[in-house]
């Protein structure tokens, strides 16, 4: 019986790897891409301006679209150019000067070895929740920390917190060292899960999202607060409050660590 059982539940988790193995082939053809020290940067920063274009558009639009502003946590407010600039200027130039460095330091150890084989659908899936569930522990202890002592917020966090109306382009508008801080989380838990890099990518591509749709502003009947039930995830409003309030909700995604610490806030009580 016990053979048997181990035998579905390969079956099960390999059920997803025909659908994977056609795209992971594709990526595989461009290995002269994927393991260029270039692509590490050029991905991140494609991946994260792609999520914030469409808010920077309906911004744009709100003010000739009065129906833009339901959808909007303070209706009133518009970035300008003056707030916008800065901040993706804060995003290249980090890049560039600090995050292309160490992916050139990584890559000169030698290219990593891709595998044959595409992984399973709901490992993959498996791999990504549990990611998120740790990232969200790792940055609540980080930012409860560099929220309490006031050094370390004036040193580190401040910057962030620079827009009290937060939009999409301000979501990596931080130090150097919390960009780091992140993206050290980031690479501890696929090393840690021993992800596909597959995976990893995936991983980084929800993990950016979800950061930019918490700072855009907008919060959508298909937003991800809403698709999320029993009130497990944050959401736009949920982060809204902390740029505001500064003493609650903590948590980047999920709820569960300020319910259990008390600093959990309900943007309904705004």
């Amino acid at each position: 019986m016990s053979g048997r059982n181990s035998s579905e539940l390969h079956a099960l988790c390999s059920a997803g790897q025909p659908f994977l193995q056609p795209f992971w082939d594709r990526l595989r053809t461009r290995e002269a891409l994927t393991q260029s020290p270039f692509f590490p940067a050029i991905f991140s920063i494609t991946t994260y301006v792609g999520f914030c274009l469409p808010f920077v558009l309906l911004d744009l639009l709100c003010p000739w679209v009065p129906a833009l502003r339901r959808y909007k946590i303070h209706p009133d407010f518009v970035p300008t150019a003056r707030q916008l600039l800065p901040c993706l200027g804060q995003t290249l130039y980090q890049h560039l000067v600090f995050v292309f460095p160490v992916t050139l330091l990584h890559w000169a150890r030698g290219p990593a070895v891709l595998p044959a084989a595409a992984p399973a659908l709901l490992p993959l899936a498996c791999h990504v929740v549990f990611c998120l569930l740790l990232f969200d522990a790792e940055f609540f202890l980080w930012h409860v920390l560099h929220h309490k002592v006031p050094w370390l917020y004036r040193t580190f966090h401040k910057m962030h917190h620079q827009n009290s109306s937060s939009f999409a382009l301000a979501t990596q508008y931080m130090s150097v060292w919390e960009l780091f801080s992140l993206g050290f989380f980031d690479m501890v838990n696929v090393t840690l899960l021993e992800c596909h890099p597959l995976t990893v990518l995936v991983f980084h591509v929800v993990n950016i999202w979800l950061s930019v749709e918490d700072h855009s502003g907008y919060d959508f009947p298909w937003s991800t607060h809403r698709l999320v039930p029993f009130g497990w995830y944050g959401g736009v409003a949920h982060h809204d409050l902390h740029h505001s309030r500064f003493n609650c909700n903590f948590a980047p995604y999920f709820t569960h660590w300020d319910k259990i610490l008390g600093t959990l806030r309900s943007s309904q009580a705004k």
